[in-house]
């Protein structure tokens, strides 16, 4: 099993690749639902490739955070520098809980990957916009954005005489990725993130052994009251 880790508190030193950080940028659902900001990234440790994006919900949701793999989110046309995603609050509020401690185990989140994508597998649905239809996306109508993600379960019907055809915000044959577009910056933080990757891994460990030492510092301030 690949092993996924966070970029967590890091941030990138370089002017340029700090400017092309999707952190902080929106994300919306159908009819222009504002559902979070992208609060951070899980990434594949091995090659840099993004596996789900974190959306930091500002409250509205109980676990507060949920995740999105990469190829179900795509730049938004209404709203320069932020993302488009087709689901609704009450089908994020469906999703198990996103834990992102589960990381450090690899059969925590082997389960909660097993869990999230069987919801996937039967819930969310594209909701075409100015009408009351909700339509299950093709392959083909789904824009790839990240190279590290997980495979998709959906379950795809066949088409029927009813079924009415539904095209992508941006295409990916016509994805715009011109400087300062959504695809671009997405294009570039995710270059960022392999360029980085080892330096991000480093900054995650050392974060973890001081954290470490501090319950220790700790303790040994406490015995050193108690001995005067």
């Amino acid at each position: 099993m690949s092993r996924y880790g966070t970029l967590g508190d890091y941030r990138f030193s370089d002017t340029q690749e700090a400017a092309v950080d999707i952190r902080g940028a929106r994300v919306y659902g159908p009819k222009d639902q504002k559902l979070g900001e992208i609060d951070d990234v899980v990434f594949d440790e091995a090659t840099g490739g993004v596996v789900f994006v974190v959306v930091d919900t500002g409250g509205w949701l109980s676990s507060k955070k949920f995740v999105v793999p990469p190829e179900e989110i795509r730049p938004s046309m209404q709203h320069e520098g932020d993302f488009l995603v087709d689901l609704t609050k009450e089908q994020i509020e469906n999703f198990p809980p996103y834990d992102g401690a589960a990381l450090t185990s690899e059969e925590r989140w082997a389960d909660y990957e097993t869990r999230y994508r069987s919801n996937w597998a039967e819930g969310p649905v594209m909701h075409r916009e100015a009408t009351d239809r909700n339509i299950t996306p093709t392959t083909k109508q789904q824009v790839h954005a990240g190279s590290g993600a997980i495979p998709s379960t959906r379950a795809h019907a066949a088409k029927s005489e009813n079924e009415t055809e539904i095209t992508a915000v941006h295409p990916e044959t016509g994805m715009d990725v011109s400087p300062n577009t959504p695809a671009y910056r997405w294009t570039r933080f995710e270059d960022t993130l392999r360029r980085r990757r080892q330096e991000v891994l480093e900054s995650s460990i050392n974060k973890a052994k001081r954290a470490e030492r501090e319950p220790l510092a700790g303790r040994g301030e406490v015995e050193r009251r108690k001995a005067s």
